[in-house]
């Protein structure tokens, strides 16, 4: 009798939908990164709490030695987040990162300013919101690019529906739980319970429209505003959302 020599693999490795925050440091304090992500971590616990993050050097004097990151690393992971890599930077930063054994995520490139730029010490780190790599919705095909994709119906809990390259408009109600993501501007014809990004890759003059507000989250290019109580003027009203200079604004349509 001949037997069949049977192999089986191991795993299988894919890549997927990963949502990721960045955490762009303003200065080397473990301490002040360490009680401002608590309190970021505290204000929206289902946005941050056990959150993969990504450190971002960039926008330091100089860029720290392995002690001082080592330390930075450990305030992410008492906060309550989890770090998982540094952001694509410099030779440099590449080399620190083989150090730290981290990987270098290139989806986060590091946007390097002079040290004159660099925020005063009352901003010790910013948390943003990072849009998952691969759409849920399918990309429009490259020479037959369109500029809006449709989702029809509502958009469950635990589901992400991302538009790359374009608009998203949405017939129903995002649910709590539930995130929209456009490259574009988003129109959602029913109630947002849940997060809606637009602008998803850097786009500043993107816009959120609503027709009935009652948000978990809403960002627009890596500027976001969590909310735990929606204000009293703004629930269930149609509204636009935009950026002014850094700040996201909200108004009653």
């Amino acid at each position: 009798m001949n037997a069949r020599a049977e192999t089986t693999d191991a795993c299988d490795l894919r890549f997927g939908q990963v949502g990721i925050a960045c955490v762009r440091v303003r200065r080397v304090d473990a301490a002040a990164l360490c009680d401002e992500l608590e309190r970021r971590v505290r204000a929206a616990p289902q946005m941050f709490a056990r959150a993969a993050v990504v450190l971002d050097l960039s926008h330091l004097p100089g860029l720290p030695d392995d002690g001082a990151v080592d330390a930075l690393l450990e305030a992410v992971r008492s906060a309550g987040m989890l770090p998982v890599g540094l952001a694509y930077g410099t030779s440099e930063t590449e080399a620190l990162a083989k150090r730290m054994g981290l990987p270098l995520i290139a989806k986060f490139r590091a946007a390097y300013e002079p040290a004159a730029a660099a925020p005063t010490a009352a901003q010790p780190a910013r948390a943003e919101p990072v849009p998952p790599p691969e759409p849920i919705l399918s990309a429009p095909a490259a020479g037959n690019r369109q500029s809006t994709e449709h989702h029809i119906g509502a958009v469950r809990s635990g589901q992400q529906v991302y538009a790359r390259d374009c608009d998203l408009i949405v017939t129903g109600t995002v649910a709590n739980g539930a995130e929209v993501i456009a490259d574009g501007n988003i129109h959602i014809y029913g109630g947002l319970r849940g997060r809606a990004m637009a602008g998803a890759q850097g786009d500043e003059k993107a816009r959120i429209f609503v027709s009935g507000f009652r948000a978990e989250l809403v960002a627009i290019a890596g500027q976001y505003r969590v909310f735990e109580q929606i204000p009293p003027e703004l629930e269930g009203q149609s509204v636009q959302c935009w950026l002014e200079g850094e700040k996201l604004l909200i108004a009653r349509l």
